[in-house]
């Protein structure tokens, strides 16, 4: 486990950044954070004075504008430019200020919506991305290709990680704006609260999705960082450095659907509605790059998603960003 210095963990109030947080506490290190009240990532002369005054010798960029289809189609303006302006600027001024090591969080949204299943990390830039997320993708995409050319230009030690859905503890609720998991936990617990004979998802059901836990992504990414830099690059490409973390294996949206019905209770019946959008019928990883490195995801499906509904279930409705 290498010293990690100073950290600046970026996005520490979201899911994946609370995550890697409770990690790096528990490792003891030396972790610095701001609010965004505190630091707007998206002003240029705030995060240049940060990183400035701060000098830290690691970052973690976990902060991103993040939301479901709905949200990713209604705001794709603000998906795209907040991301790319928090991309640059952290990780120029990082550069700018001496930072030895850096890791940055992207998204499996980066990959061609017809990708060939399971998605390797060379699928990037071969294809159409999917159109209800393309602004999103073209900014973590970004994200990858800066931390590329630094690396290439200056010597940078610039990583990227990209992770399939994620779930756990700190998850968005939100009954429009969440992503599929959360969204199916707050209603299936509503239904099932109610007593409501039935509960309706969207498409045919049919589709396939892979999740992570969050805890699972914030192991990983300490895992990719404290990777000696000779073992990181004998296992990439100077133009194909990212690396896939996910658990390896998928279900049918039909399939979570029951578990989350099973975990909260609900023993109504499950409808599917195929007037509404499948989105891309399969969405997997290919996780050999990180496995040949020595990690692979330790959290089953069934087990993480009771250790979420049990971290909901503490959680006072107006906490879970229901407005």
């Amino acid at each position: 486990m290498a010293a990690l210095g100073k950290v600046y963990l970026a996005g520490h109030g979201g899911m994946v950044g609370g995550a890697i947080l409770r990690q790096l506490a528990a490792r003891g290190a030396n972790v610095l954070t701001r609010s965004h009240a505190e630091l707007d990532l998206t002003d240029q002369a705030a995060v240049r004075a940060f990183m400035q005054a701060e000098k830290p010798d690691v970052v973690i960029l976990a902060a991103a504008k993040v939301g479901g289809i709905m949200a990713n189609n209604t705001y794709p303006a603000d998906f795209i430019y907040k991301n790319l302006m928090i991309e640059c600027n952290v990780i120029h001024q990082a550069f700018a200020a001496g930072v030895k090591r850096l890791l940055q969080l992207g998204s499996s949204c980066i990959y061609p919506r017809e990708a060939a299943q399971p998605m390797r990390e060379d699928a990037l830039l071969t294809g159409v991305l999917e159109p209800t997320n393309e602004p999103y993708a073209i900014a973590k995409i970004a994200g990858i290709k800066l931390c590329e050319s630094y690396n290439r230009q200056h010597g940078t030690d610039f990583r990227s990680v990209m992770p399939t859905n994620l779930y756990g503890p700190g998850d968005n609720f939100h009954p429009q704006n969440s992503h599929v998991l959360p969204a199916l936990i707050r209603r299936f617990h509503e239904a099932a609260q109610s007593g409501a004979e039935s509960v309706t998802i969207w498409g045919s059901g049919k589709p396939r999705r892979e999740f992570l836990h969050v805890d699972d992504m914030a192991e990983a990414s300490l895992f990719v960082l404290d990777l000696p830099r000779q073992v990181y690059l004998a296992n990439t490409l100077p133009m194909l450095s990212h690396i896939n973390v996910g658990s390896g294996s998928d279900v049918s949206i039909l399939e979570l659907a029951q578990i989350v019905a099973d975990v909260t209770g609900f023993r109504g019946r499950i409808d599917t509605d195929p007037s509404k959008p499948d989105g891309t019928l399969r969405k997997l990883m290919d996780v050999n790059r990180l496995a040949a490195m020595g990690w692979r995801a330790k959290i089953d499906l069934r087990t993480g998603i009771e250790d979420t509904y049990r971290w909901f279930l503490t959680k006072d409705p107006s906490d879970l960003r229901a407005s």
